[in-house]
């Protein structure tokens, strides 16, 4: 019930094939004759599976096998002529990252080691390359180049690397002493520049060279740890200086007489995807990567509690008014997006022939899986199944228990006020008033929290999304993790950056500025990953009002904020303690001191004024920040370090919720009551 038609193409005579440079595919069971690729009035024609944002953890392990399934099956059925792109973020730091350096997953990579098992999981599936996505750079340029490059022990024991390239033609990687040494010049062929950077590669398609170039947000340095890595444009809001970085990369391979040409971008926001294809010249197809964005056709079956954010392709005109189609899929190996391209003599991208039935989002389900026949990789099967062993024991240690759905989803965390942000941010603040009584604030980026913890179900009878349950966390008999509990692995998930935690002095002034950064990029559509998370802290803002522009430096802007509205410091019970502004103006003394707690990602540049600030956070040029790391440990459990954000999670449920469950449901955004938009 979930399958398109497999082949709707026009069928031709098996004895054809051999008469045409392009694959063949044939199912017996179906009772159709062999069918071609190419249709009449193409040139060339190629199929290109795609994924991004693999960057889940329990999610990605549970969906990697019947993923693999779909890309061998859609491969065997069109041969030579598949392509298989990433446009990056194919991991994170995480559970499942960091159980690639157990010992038990020797067997499978060779020689273990953090986030191995992703770049393993990417090689066994045949990726030709990879935009560089930036999770990719999350635990630092030199953990990022030995993922990717190939290493033998003392032992003669072999880790492979990355058998594919990755790309991105708006970084200079030369700049960075750890990145350097793997850097590359464009236009190679892919299969020589394995686990190499570079800003474009060529892949061989049943004899047809097809050009692929990365390119990679601007807002890189502020949102992971992008070392000395050069990055174009310094302007991260000026998407005709991103264009113009990206174009040199297409005309050389252009010049080189490359006539077919796909760019990986991961831009975090869709949006940007969006508006580089006009901008841009002989490029065919954009695989658009970091905003999750589930694009999908009318007949596509998504999984339950799933909307399409727009159709599958998205159709654009070039600056030269020659068709572009963007595409991108939902992460954590949900889906796999599939396109068949058919191009006519000048490699341009035939519009007409685009096949709904073949083309969109294909769920990575038992289900679908079943229904074509389709076989797991057994070498992602074997990789996989070493990872969940390792992760096995980690589900089983209990760490409190929630009586309601956890909502970490990206669209709830980077726009408004949900329970788990509350959660966390109250935790941190526990914490934090243990190691200095006076701390009365606690601040996070919505981008931080990463996952929700609970069950999301689609009741049987009904795809209405408007009738899909949030419910807590369901059991794992395996691991003996009854219904509602919340395990190490769930935090580890959650926070899977696991920063350290911060004490801060600011202004009340200070403090407004660096509340107005936090929702000056939040806007219909927009997911921004510095929208705050809070504890201690009740404000109200007005998106339709003028945002907050300038640096990470407090108060250097070109354009002040106006849309904290009101703002007060609260105890417990939720009682006013003081007010910081009323009718968007300071109340009181605006030199007044308030201790806050906030992520040392965020103040990465409090005490180093060469760093930037995480998120861009407005934290250099404070009057008196007096930075304190916390490394308090209240004791009640120790597999994460005293005074990291999985340390007080846990310590906060073991302390509060072992046995009664946390009750706080998740609410509407009209309903909050820590963070509401008055524009909403």
């Amino acid at each position: 019930m979930i399958l398109k038609s497999r082949f709707s193409r026009t069928a031709v005579p098996i004895a054809l094939c051999s008469a045409l440079a392009v694959g063949c595919s044939s199912d017996d069971d179906d009772n159709t004759a062999a069918l071609v690729v190419l249709t009449g009035d193409a040139d060339f024609s190629m199929q290109l599976l795609h994924a991004a944002d693999m960057d889940g953890a329990s999610g990605a392990l549970d969906n990697v096998n019947q993923f693999s399934a779909l890309v061998d099956q859609f491969r065997s059925e069109y041969q030579d002529n598949t392509l298989v792109l990433s446009s990056g973020d194919n991991y994170i730091p995480g559970p499942r990252y960091f159980a690639a350096s157990a010992d038990d997953m020797a067997a499978t990579l060779g020689i273990p080691g953090n986030g191995r098992a992703d770049i393993a999981f990417l090689n066994a599936m045949g990726f030709a390359a990879s935009a560089v996505g930036n999770h990719e750079l999350d635990q630092g340029t030199g953990e990022f180049a030995g993922l990717i490059a190939a290493e033998t022990d003392d032992t003669g024991a072999n880790y492979t690397g990355a058998a594919f390239p990755y790309l991105s033609s708006n970084l200079d990687f030369s700049t960075d002493e750890n990145l350097a040494p793997l850097a590359a010049t464009g236009g190679q062929a892919a299969d020589t520049i394995g686990g190499q950077l570079a800003p474009s590669t060529v892949v061989q398609v049943n004899g047809e060279q097809i050009g692929i170039v990365g390119a990679t947000t601007p807002t890189l340095a502020s949102i992971t740890s992008a070392g000395a890595i050069t990055i174009n444009p310094a302007d991260t809001n000026n998407t005709a200086a991103l264009a113009a970085a990206i174009q040199p990369a297409v005309d050389n391979l252009v010049a080189s007489g490359i006539n077919k040409i796909i760019l990986l971008a991961h831009m975090q926001q869709i949006a940007i995807e969006k508006a580089l294809a006009p901008l841009l010249t002989d490029v065919d197809v954009i695989v658009a990567g970091g905003s999750n964005s589930l694009l999908a056709d009318s007949n596509d079956t998504l999984r339950a509690g799933d909307t399409a954010a727009d159709t599958y392709p998205l159709q654009f005109n070039s600056a030269s008014g020659e068709p572009v189609l963007l595409v991108n899929t939902d992460g954590d190996y949900k889906y796999l997006g599939r396109l068949l391209l058919d191009f006519d003599a000048e490699g341009r991208v035939l519009n007409g022939n685009l096949d709904a039935d073949i083309n969109g989002a294909w769920a990575a389900t038992d289900e679908q899986v079943s229904a074509l026949g389709a076989t797991p990789n057994a070498q992602v099967q074997a990789i996989s199944s070493a990872a969940q062993g390792v992760l096995l024991a980690r589900d089983g240690n209990i760490i409190g228990k929630t009586a309601v759905y956890l909502d970490g989803r990206r669209s709830q965390v980077r726009t408004q006020e949900t329970n788990m942000g509350n959660l966390t941010a109250d935790a941190n603040l526990w914490v934090a008033q243990q190691a200095d009584a006076t701390v009365s604030v606690s601040l996070k980026n919505g981008g931080g929290i990463r996952s929700d913890i609970g069950l999301v179900l689609q009741p049987p009878g009904t795809t209405d999304p408007s009738q899909v349950q949030f419910l807590p966390p369901q059991a794992n008999a395996s691991a003996n993790k009854a219904e509602g509990d919340i395990s190490q692995f769930d935090l580890e998930t959650v926070l899977r950056f696991n920063n350290g935690l911060t004490l801060l002095t600011v202004t009340a002034t200070e403090l407004k500025d660096i509340m107005e950064h936090a929702i000056a990029a939040s806007e219909a559509g927009a997911t921004p990953g510095q929208f705050p998370q809070v504890a201690g802290l009740n404000f109200t803002y007005d998106s339709s009002l003028t945002a907050r522009e300038g640096t990470d430096t407090n108060g250097d802007t070109t354009t002040a904020g106006e849309r904290i509205r009101s703002m007060t410091i609260v105890d417990e019970t939720g009682a006013v303690v003081d007010t910081l502004v009323t009718d968007g103006a300071i109340a009181g003394d605006g030199s007044r001191s308030i201790r806050i707690v906030i992520l040392d990602f965020i103040a990465k540049c409090v005490g180093n004024e060469t760093e930037s600030c995480g998120d861009d956070y407005p934290l250099k040029g404070l009057a008196a920040a007096d930075r304190v790391d916390i490394t308090t440990d209240p004791g009640l459990t120790a597999f994460a370090d005293a005074g990291s954000e999985q340390d007080a999670l846990a310590e906060y449920l073991l302390a509060n919720f072992a046995t009664d469950g946390y009750a706080e449901a998740e609410t509407p955004a009209n309903q909050d009551t820590r963070i509401r938009d008055l524009a909403q």
